[in-house]
């Protein structure tokens, strides 16, 4: 079953996240992912989150999805998110 994850970040320090988003896609397909949305518009239909730089992120299942998230090349490049921006991220099976 596909797993999706959704991330919602706001930018404080844009050169800093172009390194980021630079070197994050070619993490992502090393682990079977694709990105369904990345920085476009978004707009908040209902409820109370603020909606900034969103991604939305799709791979085989959550146990890949996993794989990426904790790999090596995944945190070093999230330490560099880390200082560049703040973030949440949500995982999901889907159906």
């Amino acid at each position: 079953m596909a797993a999706y994850l959704i991330a919602n970040i706001e930018l404080t320090d844009q050169a800093a996240y172009a390194e980021y988003n630079r070197q994050t896609p070619a993490v992502v397909t090393t682990y079977d992912g694709r990105f369904l949305a990345r920085g476009g518009t978004a707009e908040m239909l209902e409820g109370e989150i603020r909606p900034h730089r969103m991604a939305i992120l799709e791979f085989p299942d959550m146990a890949r999805l996993k794989a990426f998230y904790r790999s090596p090349e995944y945190q070093a490049l999230a330490a560099i998110r880390r200082r560049a921006s703040r973030a949440s991220f949500i995982a999901v099976e889907g159906v």
